[in-house]
């Protein structure tokens, strides 16, 4: 039946079969506007419902087919004539879609007018994303990369960029001057492709660079960003070295990872590595002023009203977001959008009082009283307050399993090595705010008591021990105390590296002394039986407690090795053995 109708309308018999199966063939209707709007269709012209040019029967074979409409197929009840009879045009299948529900397929003037009713929004941005830098000279904060006589900037001029690895910490600017690099080089030498490690996989690098292969054909360089590429594994990293070294792409990277643990050596040798530092405070007030002024892209766009910022809120954001421009940029927009719901909260409740009485009441009419003299408000003002409302808590960068790990950790070591009590401490709030595990400093805790304090202090063993006892037992938060005590406990302790350099200098010994180490000493050896007592294990040994004059002169250590010092230790004196 559907099959006949279709056929019946003009379309030949494979468009008919294509669109039925397509739509299920169970609805005439589906499939004619499955015809008229698929892809298929192109391939399969469709034939003129009528002759453009009826006084020559021969012009539809030479001119191009016309396409139908769903119109021409589906007339609406005004063109039917006004007895609400049939025209002699219209057949039984004309009723038959007629009977359709009208609001499936608006007319092309309906949808448009709806469109023009209720336009899309764009899609919102953070405030951070559209405070971009637009080219290389907006950039702010790493003048040791971005200098007038820096690599970066003299290859950009020159139109020669090498391939590089941007590693620094979050919020610094790595995806910023990447996509500064790319709106401030030539359009005509290079052309720009960005991918996320988190989200491309194997297939998109490919096609990357197969295009990248034939855009070089016709002089013209691609620059590959990959932003997060420590989370690409060794193979995927693999893949870029070829078109690396071939000069396919200018492979630029962006990591805050430390590159020589997540990136393998040979993308490593074919890339520069620059390392961005964290932003200062002043260059994370110049990044807000920036946008608190900006008009289009600034506070305005995100809260819809003017926006004015107390000074005190720059100083403040910019002391407490550790040098991350994104932290402090999303900080002043939530602050923002605190203080225009303020205000519109303030405008609701002076127009709720207006109503109430009528004496006093200033009634609010777009923006402006009564007599419109001036509005309630002039816009939404920024105070410290709102900012320590978006902050909620300190932003503490620390990640357990990476970089920052070891280096607090190493502070923390040095800090107490160097009897600084004070500095260990705050190295050791700096560990237990970022989450990390009790557990692993009362470890390195008791490392330390062995390897610098040592023989000065034998005692800060037990000390250590016990504090990793007491932090299993009751954990955080309360174990805070215990750890600050043993930290500062060792740290105040006397120093001495005796037993640490006196067990390293034999292992040593061990490994790089000539050909095979000698026995033990037949005296020193022990002769459980007769055998090993008759071939001379054990003879001559002095034992000290019954004779400790003799033993005096009795050797432990092997012939070549005899009057070696392994030990340096002259009793309790710390300076002289640290």
């Amino acid at each position: 039946m559907e099959m006949e109708q279709l056929l019946n309308m003009g379309f030949t018999r494979d468009q008919a079969s294509q669109a039925l199966a397509a739509t299920g063939g169970k609805c005439t209707l589906k499939a004619t506007e499955w015809i008229l709007n698929s892809n298929n269709s192109k391939s399969l012209p469709l034939p003129p419902l009528t002759n453009p040019n009826p006084n020559n029967p021969h012009s539809s074979s030479s001119s191009p087919p016309v396409q139908p409409k769903l119109n021409h197929f589906f007339p609406p009840k005004s063109q039917s004539s006004p007895n609400n009879e049939e025209s002699p045009s219209n057949n039984k299948r004309t009723k038959l879609f007629h009977s359709s529900p009208p609001q499936q397929f608006p007319s092309p003037a309906s949808s448009s007018t709806k469109q023009k009713q209720k336009p899309l929004a764009p899609p919102h941005q953070p405030l951070a994303e559209r405070m971009r830098p637009k080219g290389i000279d907006d950039v702010i904060g790493q003048d040791h990369l971005l200098g007038k006589n820096s690599i970066l900037r003299i290859s950009l001029n020159s139109e020669r960029l090498p391939s590089i690895v941007l590693w620094g910490p979050p919020g610094t600017g790595k995806t910023s001057i990447a996509r500064a690099i790319a709106h401030s080089a030539s359009s005509n030498t290079y052309r720009f492709v960005s991918l996320s490690a988190v989200t491309a996989g194997v297939k998109d690098v490919r096609e990357s660079v197969d295009e990248a292969r034939k855009f070089k054909k016709w002089n013209k360089r691609t620059v590959l960003f990959i932003d997060e590429v420590h989370r690409f594994n060794k193979a995927q990293q693999d893949s870029f070295l070829p078109v690396i070294e071939d000069g396919s792409i200018v492979f630029i990277a962006a990591t805050t990872e430390n590159p020589s643990f997540h990136l393998i050596t040979p993308l490593l040798s074919r890339c520069r590595v620059f390392t961005l530092n964290p932003l200062q405070p002043e260059n994370i007030v110049t990044l807000l002023k920036r946008a608190a002024n900006d008009s289009e892209r600034g506070l305005v766009k995100s809260v819809g009203v003017s926006v004015r910022v107390e000074e005190e809120v720059f100083d403040f954001v910019s002391l407490n977001c550790d040098g991350d421009a994104r932290v402090a940029l999303n900080a002043l927009e939530i602050s923002a959008t605190i203080a225009a719901a303020r205000v519109k909260g303030n405008e609701e409740k002076a127009v709720k009082g207006g109503d109430q009485d009528n004496e006093t009441s200033l009634v609010v009419i777009d923006g402006e009283d009564e007599v419109g003299s001036k509005s309630i408000s002039d816009g939404a003002v920024v105070c410290v307050d709102d900012a320590k409302e978006a902050f909620q808590c300190k932003h503490i960068a620390y990640d357990k399993a990476g970089e920052e790990h070891y280096n607090l950790i190493s502070a923390l070591h040095k800090s107490m090595r160097g009897s600084d009590a004070n500095a260990a401490i705050y190295w050791l709030a700096r560990m237990l705010e970022g989450g990390e595990e009790p557990l692993y400093i009362a470890r390195r805790l008791i490392r330390f008591a062995c390897e610098d304090v040592g023989l000065a202090d034998p005692t800060t063993l037990n000390q250590s021990v016990a504090c990793y006892q007491a932090c299993h037992f009751i954990g955080m938060p309360e174990c805070n105390v215990i750890l600050a005590q043993c930290v500062a406990y060792l740290a105040l302790a006397p120093k001495s590296v005796a037993v640490y350099q006196a067990i390293g200098a034999a292992q040593k010994m061990v490994k790089e002394s000539a050909g095979q180490n000698e026995g033990v000493p037949l005296h020193l050896r022990n002769a459980p039986t007769k055998l090993m007592k008759e071939i001379g294990y054990g003879k001559g040994y002095i034992y000290p407690p019954s004779d400790p004059l003799s033993s005096a002169s009795q050797t432990y250590l092997p012939s070549s090795l005899q009057g070696h010092t392994f030990l340096n230790w002259q009793g309790l004196n710390p300076k002289s053995n640290r």
